[in-house]
């Protein structure tokens, strides 16, 4: 190509895209905007949907372009590939010009996913651009030998002359596809042309096509238009031309001159722009928009695999913030909804509402629109509190606060920001995963004024957007589109009354009870719950030092007490996951209604995620001994020192029971008698709370090992043994002063064994306190405090001799924790703790 050829090139599309815009100019300038706008307005819906339908009928005659391409290039691909990708290619090629790039371009993307190479693809569109070109011929020769000039005012001589050259291009090339069988080359490339059969097809594709896309501008047009079909059709194929020369996308400007030009003199000048931007949204615009989505998902779809995984990525990363991230979006959200309805709407939008929406439809959109921005206020507490309930209603509040927008004042940017935050949240559901009621939720003296400052703020707001009307008795029930002020007022009114209703009710709910002690009922429920606990820690709940919560199903219970504000669980609650993380989420919010702190004490690593969730710190409280007994044994050298200590017990005359809880009544007496004695023989008191104390109703409860020598009862210890026999421990255990320093040893190691011989999968040693921490630089002080207790605490307590002792029965050791409040709060827990272990600290 020459310099003065690409010159002209490039400068060619701008002269015509020039001449266009001024004769555009020229042709609307002495009309008005309400001119133009009365135009569009007289096309009828009718009118415009059967444009549609002509442009579905169009778009489907389309697709044989491909159907006709790709059979005589030998590919064989279903249908509807061909016709998702032949919709898609034209669409874009229609709007962005340059079809042959564009569209080839699309065709290239889909086409190669399935078997074809480049070269097969610019086949294809080569045909279609052939089969294109003979519609065109074909039509304008028609409408011109039949129509004569028409709206062209050529002069029936002129036009019957030009109509007929057209045919005789026509003739010409089915006589060589007739004629010509060997494949012709162009620059090096073979190109065979069609069969007679298959060139006859692509003529009547492309009429049809042509003939279509001239109906469906036809069809817009006033009924007393005066102009026909066939003549339109031949001055749409000009228009066509000529924006096809122009080389701008869609040949807008260009298209719509020739139109305007040709259709003036028998079409008002205003209603012929309506009609041409209704053709444009219809024709051009719809179909690209289908198309784009079309192809986004397609693209989306053959990289579901690699989106997966980044959407499993992004879900883990996001997850655990989500709950507090979605309260701060619906609290956003409701006061967007509420400062919205109390601002006054754009008046070019109440104008199109005027004629789209009935004046109640705006006026009740208007009132809920507001409660719908209180109500995302209030959920957005169950939010935080991962409350299922809140998490389905906030959905349907953000798309209903959408829709409320539109129809309240065409507020587009709201309601997409709404539906924006709504699709966010969806991939999120299973965070919210807790089913207790809204009306269970306690809203803190914060969170209720904060709600009140934002309602309060609204309002302020209303009345100084409002502070030049004029307030009177009639302004309350003035109804009008127009009418701000008055629908301001109104939803203000039904705002501030549910605020005060819901207010007033969070603030009088009772508190429910502060903490009571076990009774005999809640005792009779847990029982089932105990004996069937994964953990042998649950029968501390039988002790009767601790007030009981079960959830409604009786499935799960915790137990717990309290110490100044320290809301202390012993343990992690008792049951199935989902319920008993349930049941911590109630404990909390009941030790925060009462402005205490919930803590839970002695919680094992196994649950861990639950209390992190619940905004909880953890601290190492030291490490729990458990004993495997499937394959506990006295054999073996490691184990020589127990086997011995067991030997030498037997030989002076030592024995070991259990009874059952059935014969314990009748042992209490001695055992009460053995309990005194080991309290005054230590100089101590019974503890409490993480240890139970001699009492006949706690001890009545299990079995009981004794230990005696030569038949008299010296020692006993009360036995924590399960149903589900997984765990097996003992709690109090006491002997007669005097006693062989072996008598402990051979106790655990009498019930070991007997344990084993029941079933028990491992047996509790207990905790031992501040064990395992690690002493390094960048440990927390936390840690580094326990080791240094542990190391030098020996004053206090026997630290690491409880440690060494517990090791001689090779344990496993597992990490136990404090769940807590950190801060300030951690003092008063810590103190807290101390005084429910200690039984007061006095």
């Amino acid at each position: 190509m020459s310099k003065l050829q690409r010159i002209l090139t490039t400068v060619l599309p701008l002269v015509l895209l020039g001449i266009a815009a001024y004769v555009l100019h020229r042709e609307l300038s002495h009309f008005r905007r309400e001119d133009v706008s009365a135009g569009f307005a007289a096309v009828t819906t009718g009118r415009i949907l059967l444009a549609l339908a002509v442009t579905v009928v169009n778009y489907v005659a389309l697709t044989l372009y491909d159907v006709l391409a790709l059979g005589h290039s030998g590919h064989r691909i279903p249908y509807p590939r061909v016709g998702f990708t032949s919709f898609v290619g034209y669409a874009f090629g229609h709007n962005l010009g340059a079809s042959f790039l564009s569209g080839g371009s699309v065709r290239y993307r889909l086409y190669s996913g399935w078997g074809l190479t480049a070269l097969d693809v610019a086949r294809v569109s080569a045909f279609n651009a052939l089969t294109f070109w003979l519609g065109l011929a074909a039509v304008t020769g028609t409408s011109l030998v039949v129509g004569g000039g028409g709206v062209l005012s050529l002069s029936t001589p002129v036009a019957h002359v030009v109509g007929a050259a057209l045919w005789l291009l026509i003739a010409g090339y089915f006589v060589a596809c007739a004629v010509v069988r060997q494949p012709l080359r162009v620059r090096g490339l073979e190109w065979r042309l069609p069969t007679p059969a298959r060139a006859l097809a692509q003529l009547g594709v492309s009429c049809g096509d042509w003939v279509l896309a001239a109906a469906v501008l036809w069809v817009l047009l006033p009924a007393d238009s005066g102009v026909s079909l066939p003549s339109l059709t031949a001055l749409f194929a000009l228009a066509q031309l000529a924006g096809i020369a122009s080389q701008v996308p869609a040949g807008l400007g260009v298209f719509e001159t020739v139109m305007l030009s040709a259709l003036t003199p028998r079409v008002p000048a205003p209603q012929v722009v309506g009609v041409l931007l209704v053709y444009r949204l219809v024709y051009y615009l719809l179909p690209f928009t289908v198309a784009a989505l079309l192809l986004a998902g397609n693209e989306l779809l053959q990289r579901r695999h690699h989106l997966t995984r980044l959407a499993k990525v992004v879900h883990g990363s996001f997850a655990p913030v989500v709950p507090w991230a979605a309260s701060a979006v619906a609290f956003v959200a409701g006061t967007v909804l509420l400062f919205s309805g109390a601002t006054p709407a754009e008046a070019d939008r109440l104008a199109v509402l005027r004629r789209m929406v009935p004046l109640p439809f705006l006026e009740v959109s208007h009132l809920l629109g507001s409660l719908v921005g209180l109500a995302l206020l209030l959920l957005a507490r169950g939010l935080q509190r991962r409350l299922d309930a809140a998490y389905v209603l906030t959905q349907v509040l953000l798309v209903a606060g959408a829709v409320f927008s539109v129809v309240k004042g065409v507020d587009y940017e709201e309601a997409t920001l709404l539906l924006v935050l709504a699709a966010a949240l969806a991939p999120f559901h299973q965070q919210f995963y807790r089913h207790t009621s809204l009306f269970a939720e306690a809203f803190s003296p914060g969170w209720l004024l904060a709600t009140v400052a934002v309602v309060g703020a609204s309002v302020w707001l209303g009345f100084f957007s409002y502070r030049h009307v004029e307030y009177s008795h009639d302004l309350w029930w003035r109804f009008t589109f127009s009418g701000d002020a008055p629908r301001f007022l109104r939803a203000s009114v039904g705002v501030l009354g549910m605020t005060v209703v819901v207010g007033l009710a969070a603030l009088l709910r009772p508190a429910g009870p502060r903490v009571h002690p076990p009774t005999p009922e809640e005792l009779q429920r847990v029982r089932p719950l105990v004996a069937h606990a994964p953990e042998s820690m649950a029968f501390l709940a039988l002790v009767g030092d601790k007030s009981l919560l079960l959830d409604d199903a009786g499935t799960a219970f915790l137990m717990y007490g309290v110490a100044g504000r320290a809301w202390v669980s012993m343990g992690d609650p008792v049951g199935p996951p989902d319920a008993a993380t349930e049941l911590a989420w109630r404990f909390r919010e009941l030790a925060d209604r009462h402005h205490g702190w919930a803590c839970f004490y002695q919680v094992g690593p196994g649950a861990l995620p639950r209390y992190l969730d619940l905004g909880l710190t953890l601290l190492k409280l030291g490490e729990e001994a458990t004993v495997p007994l499937q394959d506990f044994s006295l054999e073996g050298a490691e184990r020589r020192n127990l086997r011995h200590g067991v030997r030498r017990m037997e030989r002076e005359g030592w024995t070991f029971e259990v009874k059952p809880a059935e014969a314990v009544p009748e042992l209490l007496p001695q055992l009460q008698a053995i309990s005194d004695a080991w309290l005054a023989e230590k100089h101590t008191r019974e503890k409490g709370f993480s240890l139970g104390w001699f009492s006949p109703r706690y001890l009545e409860q299990g079995p009981v090992a004794l230990v005696r020598r030569d038949g008299v009862l010296t020692g006993f210890a009360n036995v924590w043994a399960p149903e589900t026999r997984e765990e097996l421990s003992v709690d109090l255990m006491r002997y007669q002063p005097g006693s062989p320093h072996g008598a402990m040893d051979f106790l655990f190691t009498s019930l070991m064994l007997w344990g084993r011989q029941q079933g028990f999968q491992r047996f509790n040693l207990g905790m031992a306190p501040f064990s395992g921490f690690e002493e390094r630089t960048l440990a927390p002080v936390w840690n580094r405090l326990g080791a240094l207790v542990f190391r030098h605490g020996e004053h206090f307590y026997n630290f690491q001799g409880l440690r060494q002792y517990k090791e001689k029965f090779r344990p496993d050791w597992a990490p136990r924790y404090l769940a807590s409040p950190g801060g300030l709060a951690l003092p008063g827990v810590l103190t807290g703790v101390a005084s429910l272990v200690s039984r007061g600290l006095g």
